[in-house]
């Protein structure tokens, strides 16, 4: 399958400004998966996954406990997902995942770094069916067949267990993502995930090489990141400078 961390999204720029559009898109995901179920973390387990995540990323316990609330109470916005896809810079492969109360203004925002970078927003479906959907679970170790064991124990469909650099990689399937965390904490006692999501990871990778390419890349991800209604970029470029 090869290295899925390489095509991950880009790390989070450590700027307070950066920081807080990190907190305002967590807010926002805990307040609509809460709303969506139950506010209650130990019953809703994709809420709990949410906020695990956030605490990783840093996100202060108020942003985390005010969007509980909100989705609590009842008020506040109607957001809906969006997703749009299509080819970035070096005709590589993205996905764009928003959650929008104005479509209108979503897609408006979303297609600008497209036009900007000369760059093609597609149709649904154009480059999703190139991507699986997978869980991925990452930890420390190096012997993948321990870890396949233990999964297969525990009747996890496992899609592939990479070992390198001393780092193992779980991929299975997205709907086997509680399954598998659940069986590897077991069979491995105070086991550490320094990767834990649900992700898409591309088939085959672009390499990016062209220096205008290059550019245009880093400008089309940034402006990605600017968009508020966005949540996650998705793509399979590989920079090479």
């Amino acid at each position: 399958m090869g290295r899925a961390f390489e095509v991950r999204k880009n790390a989070m720029a450590k700027t307070a400004n950066a920081k807080t559009k990190v907190n305002s898109k967590y807010g926002k995901e805990i307040y609509v998966v809460a709303k969506n179920g139950e506010p209650d973390p130990e019953v809703n387990q994709a809420l709990k996954r949410i906020i695990e995540r956030a605490k990783k990323d840093q996100v202060p316990a108020h942003v985390i406990d005010n969007a509980i609330k909100k989705a609590a109470g009842g008020a506040g916005e109607d957001y809906s997902p969006a997703r749009y896809e299509g080819y970035g810079p070096g005709n590589c492969m993205v996905i764009v995942d928003c959650l929008t109360d104005n479509p209108n203004r979503t897609i408006k925002d979303v297609r600008l770094p497209f036009t900007k970078t000369d760059s093609k927003i597609g149709t649904p479906g154009c480059v999703a069916h190139m991507f699986d959907h997978l869980a991925v679970l990452g930890f420390e170790g190096d012997d993948d067949e321990v870890v396949l064991e233990a999964l297969m124990m525990a009747d996890v469909d496992v899609t592939d267990v990479e070992v390198e650099d001393g780092k193992v990689s779980v991929f299975a399937p997205h709907t086997e993502y509680y399954k598998a965390k659940t069986a590897l904490e077991e069979a491995f006692e105070g086991i550490n995930f320094e990767v834990d999501e649900i992700t898409f990871v591309p088939q085959v990778h672009t390499d990016i090489t062209d220096p205008d390419d290059i550019a245009n890349f880093e400008k089309f991800i940034s402006m990605l990141d600017d968009c508020d209604d966005v949540q996650n970029v998705y793509h399979n470029a590989i920079v090479k400078n």
